[in-house]
């Protein structure tokens, strides 16, 4: 008996959501405290390695987000562009023996 159906094998998880950067985001803060904590308990210092590296997650976080953000609206700019530009100049329309343009 079959309660859920299966989802087809060909589909790819969408990383590009805000769940996707949420949890990217809490898996790196929660890997740069653990790596801090276990320094400090190694060393004897107990807050210092977990405050530095939180910050040094935080930072490349932010780092990240904000290279993926311009990354992103420089291409929706040169899709807008492209749009507003028409089509490609040279672009011959081709018909087919029957007619039809291609």
């Amino acid at each position: 008996m079959k309660l859920l159906p299966k989802p087809p094998r060909n589909v790819r998880v969408n990383t590009e959501d805000s769940l996707g950067h949420g949890m990217d985001a809490v898996i790196v803060m929660v890997l740069f405290l653990a790596a801090g904590f276990g320094l400090d308990r190694l060393v004897g210092t107990m807050p210092v390695f977990m405050v530095i590296m939180s910050l040094l997650g935080g930072v490349g976080l932010f780092a990240k987000f904000k290279y993926r953000y311009e990354q992103r609206m420089d291409e929706l700019e040169a899709e807008r562009v492209a749009k507003l530009a028409g089509p490609a100049r040279g672009s011959t329309t081709v018909q087919t023996t029957n007619g039809e343009a291609a």
